[in-house]
């Protein structure tokens, strides 16, 4: 059973939430009342937790989940996780990548060891900095290396918050394992919650050896993503779900999304505009004005985060000030660039 949480934002008591219970009352005694998520969880795991116990999670310093933290800490993204497993179709991945300031795109990837080196050496030339992250380029999930990075981190750098971004795939079959780890915030990228808008953005789905097109993709996709979400959630775990917005795809969709999530256990929600890429090329890139008016609309049934840069996999620092927002400089600090690196 995990420990008892103390109130303040219940997300699981009292909700007839669809689909199967979590795996985790499946597998064991279902507890007399379900946790409760708190977001300062003010009790600390027992001693007895033998490696899996969510601990607490200090959201006032996460630059991603806090609108007032955004401007005063910092994350660190290494990236250790270049392999996906889905396409979606307006995405383009790019290495050796100093111009771009997106999702999906590095200066390199990095091995578990050299991040932990860029940890240190982060962490040491700025206090600030209080979340380590892995958000790519590729799947988090679908790379041994992010969660082999994490484990190793726990031990390390007790003191900063693990946070991981998803497509979702995978989050049933790695959430042991996630919060072994000692992962406190989930980012999960959902941007449909009916197959015939899913099928629309997602190209074919990857997942144990076979691959899926069309519906059978989004649906497996989706299937995933709710059953992590509801499972994540009830470990106590602090799930942001980021949403696409793709004009005349999803846009008059949000609010279905945003409902979907929230019966799921989510916190919050980040809606990103997209960028004309890939299959969505012609598309035009929605106005702040457009996206503030879906923000809007979704607010009322989940909380909204509307401060995203639209970070790059390596980013480092305080969002805005290392070049993450738009800018013409590179997201890679001067003290981790290699010789030839373009700082």
């Amino acid at each position: 059973m995990h420990p008892a949480r103390s109130l303040r934002v219940r997300v699981w008591e009292g909700l007839a939430l669809p689909g199967p219970p979590p795996r985790s009352l499946v597998k064991g005694t279902a507890p007399e009342a379900p946790p409760t998520l708190e977001i300062m969880m003010n009790t600390q795991p027992s001693a007895g937790c033998a490696g899996s116990c969510v601990p607490k999670v200090d959201l006032d310093t996460h630059p991603c989940y806090s609108r007032a933290a955004h401007f005063r800490f910092g994350r660190i993204h290494v990236p250790v996780a270049p392999r996906c497993n889905i396409k979606c179709n307006y995405c383009i991945r790019k290495y050796a990548c100093p111009n771009e300031n997106r999702p999906g795109v590095t200066m390199r990837v990095v091995s578990p060891d050299e991040a932990l080196a860029t940890v240190r050496a982060a962490i040491a030339q700025d206090a600030r900095l209080k979340v380590l992250g892995v958000a790519g380029p590729g799947d988090a999930l679908a790379n041994e290396a992010t969660l082999a990075t994490f484990e190793r981190a726990r031990d390390e750098f007790p003191q900063l918050i693990r946070c991981l971004s998803t497509n979702g795939l995978l989050l049933p079959d790695r959430i042991d394992a996630i919060e072994r780890a000692g992962i406190t915030t989930l980012t999960i990228t959902i941007n449909a919650v009916d197959p015939a808008i899913g099928e629309q953005i997602y190209e074919y789905v990857r997942y144990k050896g076979k691959t899926y097109r069309g519906r059978a993709a989004f649906e497996l996709l989706h299937h995933n993503q709710m059953e992590g979400l509801r499972e994540a959630s009830w470990r106590g775990m602090v799930v942001k779900v980021n949403s696409v917005l793709i004009p005349g795809v999803n846009d008059q969709h949000m609010p279905a999304i945003a409902r979907a999530v929230k019966d799921n256990g989510a916190y919050i929600m980040n809606i990103i505009p997209m960028l004309p890429l890939a299959k969505f090329a012609h598309l035009p890139e929605p106005t702040l004005e457009q996206v503030n008016q879906v923000r809007n609309a979704c607010a009322p049934i989940i909380e909204q985060f509307r401060n995203c840069t639209r970070c790059r996999a390596d980013a480092i620092g305080v969002p805005g000030e290392e070049g993450c927002g738009p800018s013409d400089r590179v997201c890679i600090p001067r003290f981790l660039a290699r010789k030839g690196d373009a700082v």
